[in-house]
């Protein structure tokens, strides 16, 4: 009988600790920086809800580079600065940020184009 309690416990332990480590991976999230390049825009069929995909370098904190794809309803300002916030699926938001918004490892990357 204690056998098969310490076979149950163990079981619903894996199970929660599952439960918690899916829910962290699903919900952490990455934070990348990037300027706007409209070369790299893609306009996409006019059945999409989003017109245009960007697919630009990006960078995190640290200065690291990753291409991110996301899309858009408009062209975005040329040379503007973005704040990503990136989830396991994909861009979960972005917005607009100025040069002096950026990392100190990030701002290395772009020259000053205020």
């Amino acid at each position: 009988m204690k056998e098969k309690l310490f076979i149950i416990i163990g079981i619903i332990t894996f199970i929660i600790l599952s439960i918690g480590a899916f829910m962290y991976i699903e919900n952490k999230e990455d934070v990348y920086y990037t300027q706007i390049d409209n070369s790299y825009i893609k306009k996409l069929s006019v059945n999409e809800d989003m017109k245009y995909e960007y697919t630009l370098d990006c960078f995190d904190e640290s200065g690291n580079k990753k291409e991110l794809s996301f899309k858009t309803v408009r062209e975005l300002k040329e040379t503007a600065f973005l704040k990503l916030e990136v989830r396991s699926f994909g861009i979960h938001s972005w917005a607009e940020v100025t040069y002096d918004e950026l990392p100190d490892k990030v701002k290395e990357k772009y020259d000053n184009q205020e």
